[in-house]
């Protein structure tokens, strides 16, 4: 989800381009951003790219067996399009159809900037608080009147 549609509840365009974005990443990774952990860092799949990139160590991020079935030089330009694609402010991102363009040529790439939601998770307990739950084991039937 994008962070402009998660904070703001605004739609646009430019938000399918991020969720395309986090797909990327995650298909390249194979991981998913939802969850993921590193023993490094507290940062989300979109946080580690991140960092990977400017510390340019991008090919890092790529799950191996890519390697085998693909040119690295492919994989790093899908994970360059990927991040162009989360980047925080919408207009800064590219349409849909710049990224078939990138992704099918050998356009020039512009350097991406820091993605949305480049966010530490808390550590300090699960991500889903959990409740107790009531040691009653019976199932309520709703009828309509």
């Amino acid at each position: 989800m994008s962070p402009e549609y998660a904070v703001d509840g605004i739609f646009s365009m430019k938000s399918d381009v991020f969720s395309f974005g986090v797909i990327l990443l995650e298909m390249l990774s194979r991981k998913k951003n939802r969850g993921f952990s590193h023993p490094d860092h507290h940062l989300n799949l979109l946080g580690h790219a991140w960092i990977l990139w400017i510390e340019d160590k991008a090919s890092e991020l790529t799950d191996k067996t890519l390697h085998d079935s693909c040119t690295i030089s492919e994989v790093l330009r899908c994970l360059h399009v990927a991040l162009l694609c989360v980047q925080r402010v919408p207009e800064d991102r590219p349409s849909m159809s710049s990224v078939v363009l990138m992704l099918s040529s050998d356009v020039t790439l512009p350097p991406p900037n820091q993605p949305g939601f480049y966010t530490e998770r808390s550590v300090s307990g699960s991500p889903l608080r959990t409740h107790p739950c009531s040691a009653n084991n019976s199932i309520s039937i709703i009828e309509a009147r």
